[in-house]
């Protein structure tokens, strides 16, 4: 026993197991203290996503909320600009239509023996028509009424009408195999969105070339067709505007660009308020844009109304002959079948349509006698006046 004790073997083996155990302790003593310190920063972390996960909360309710806010007052801003918009618009409206008259008064019962005065009016009608157009554009666009007329109007005339309220109204030429009216309540907005469309033709296509409408029955209505000879749109320019053109609710006018294009977006209101079809996603036989418009047997009547002839009347320079010109209403029509709808198919005689004159360089000028000078007049007075016979009702809205 004595041997084992002083065996310094021994005392090395306990020193060892003493050693060992003693790290033992402590390694277990830093486990310990390690466990609980990630358990704290677990802790620590959950509690961090959460406090994360609460500021992305209050963070995307803040931007909720301030969208919403902006909403607010953009939508509000532009509340207030179109009633503001559509206030000046109905009051440039009734002053265009009050000017117009007095053209047309004094063209028809003052200075209609004048043929020189008389086309002076006459170019100056003209002007004065682009701008009720735009006027009557804007105030769609702000959700404003074109008004309404007390009768219905033939296609051929709002075609007409349409024509003589574009800038560069001698180019188009119109093609009718029909003879149906449009209702009173869509006269006007067929007529502007005609027109919308026939200026984007006239503008987008080289000058000298025709636009030409060909007005045709379908089975579902009457359809308008506009081809220019352009180069065409793009397919995002297609895009746009069947987006414009297919809306269902207001549109922004602060989206339309500056200069603003209010084309496509006042045929689309429209189009839309009123229920026909407009489409541009064509091409037509020259190269250009096909425009159709589709009108639908809702808004088509079989009663086309028979206007009264204003009268114009004219002298001749030299002399004091004179020759009274009557401004005729349609054209004489026969019935030749019906549509699948059940309307009356008519066919029109060949309409009178002003011609531009010869320029210098293209012909010497004849001596034109009073009978051609009248002539010309009156065919120029007829489209216009046509145009006039389909303006709208001043003070009548729709309901």
């Amino acid at each position: 026993m004595t041997s084992l004790i002083e065996d310094p073997l021994l005392w090395i083996l306990l020193g060892v197991l003493v050693t060992a155990i003693l790290a033992v302790l402590r390694a277990r003593r830093t486990n310990m203290a390690l466990r609980r310190q990630s358990a704290e920063l677990r802790a620590n972390r959950d509690g961090l996503d959460a406090e994360r996960l609460r500021l992305h909360a209050q963070y995307e309710s803040l931007r909720a909320e301030h969208e919403r806010a902006l909403a607010e007052v953009r939508a509000a801003a532009e509340s207030e600009t179109k009633d503001v918009l559509r206030a000046w618009m109905r009051t440039l409206q009734v002053l265009a239509d009050e000017q117009q008259r007095s053209i047309s008064d004094l063209a028809r019962l003052k200075y209609g023996n004048d043929p020189k005065i008389l086309a002076d009016f006459m170019t100056i009608d003209h002007t004065n028509s682009q701008f009720g157009r735009r006027a009557q554009g804007i105030a769609a666009l702000c959700g404003g009424w074109l008004g309404r007329r007390e009768s219905a109007a033939s296609v051929y005339d709002v075609a007409r009408s349409a024509q003589g309220r574009i800038r560069h109204f001698d180019r188009v030429r119109i093609h009718s195999q029909v003879n149906v009216a449009v209702t009173s309540t869509a006269v006007e907005p067929v007529a502007v969105v005609l027109a919308e469309l026939l200026d984007n033709a006239t503008n987008y296509s080289a000058p000298g070339t025709p636009v030409e409408i060909n007005i045709q029955s379908v089975p579902t209505g009457v359809c308008l067709i506009i081809d220019d000879a352009g180069l065409g749109i793009s397919q995002e320019e297609k895009d746009r505007a069947a987006a414009l053109l297919n809306t269902q609710g207001p549109v922004s006018i602060t989206s339309l660009g500056s200069p603003p294009r209010v084309g496509f977006a006042v045929a689309g209101v429209l189009a839309a308020r009123y229920g026909f079809k407009v489409s541009v996603d064509s091409v037509s036989p020259y190269g250009g844009v096909r425009a159709v418009i589709l009108l639908p047997e809702s808004l088509l009547t079989h009663e086309v109304p028979q206007p009264q002839p204003a009268e114009i009347t004219t002298h001749d320079f030299d002399g004091p002959e004179s020759a009274s010109y009557a401004a005729p209403g349609p054209s004489p029509v026969t019935i030749v079948g019906k549509t699948a709808g059940g309307l009356p198919k008519r066919r029109r005689a060949v309409a009178v349509v002003p011609q531009p004159e010869p320029s210098v360089s293209d012909a010497p000028e004849p001596e034109q006698s009073s009978e051609v000078t009248a002539s010309r007049l009156g065919a120029f007075a007829r489209g216009t006046f046509l145009g006039r016979d389909t303006s709208i009702t001043e003070g009548s809205q729709e309901q």
